[in-house]
């Protein structure tokens, strides 16, 4: 199917009401507009869940929280609803959006926000105590090998969770121990 331009509002309202008055079927719709049947479905959730001025084209990016993003993957993993369902409740603007986050999810990679006013983009590092470490790689292993829940439960960046889980899995909670800034003792000092 060759793709048009864009459908304009009105094309798209009249298709809505064409569609649910019983005057067009989908296929009928789509091949007229030349669209694919999940862009019409997309019209028709917009619609029923805020009408007409849902179906507008918006000229900026809109911007999520990291809180929606991680309601919305869990919800829909939990089996709270599919994936339209899960957009009309979060107003998420197409069943796309939360399918890359959760694809981003499920590969453990952090969600940034791209907006000054949204989440951080990355949670610094803080310092942390040797038995703090042991009970972070704990609470790791107890959760499924999940960093970014370990890193936002206990307020430290993902990139600390894995090095500390993979100095763990090297060498046990001794590899744990920060060693940074402690010299050598004599007995292990070389002439050079």
């Amino acid at each position: 199917m060759k793709r048009k331009g864009k459908v304009s509002v009105n094309d798209k309202i009249r298709a809505i009401k064409d569609y649910l008055s019983g005057k067009k079927s989908v296929s009928q719709i789509c091949s007229e507009l030349q669209i694919h049947k999940s862009a019409f479905d997309e019209w028709k959730r917009k619609y029923k869940l805020k009408g007409e001025q849902s179906l507008e084209t918006i000229k900026r990016n809109t911007y999520y929280p990291k809180a929606i993003k991680l309601q919305a993957i869990l919800d829909y993993q939990e089996g709270l609803g599919s994936l339209n369902e899960i957009c009309s409740k979060y107003d998420i603007s197409f069943n796309s959006i939360l399918r890359k986050w959760i694809k981003r999810y499920n590969s453990h990679k952090t969600f940034n926000s791209h907006n000054s006013q949204g989440d951080k983009h990355m949670i610094n590092g803080r310092k942390t105590t040797y038995e703090e470490r042991i009970k972070i790689v704990s609470f790791y292993i107890e959760n499924n090998d999940d960093y970014q829940l370990t890193a936002d439960k206990y307020q430290v960046s993902y990139q600390q969770v894995y090095s500390w889980v993979g100095k763990y899995k090297q060498g046990g909670t001794e590899a744990l121990v920060d060693r940074r800034g402690k010299g050598k003792p004599l007995n292990k000092l070389t002439e050079t």
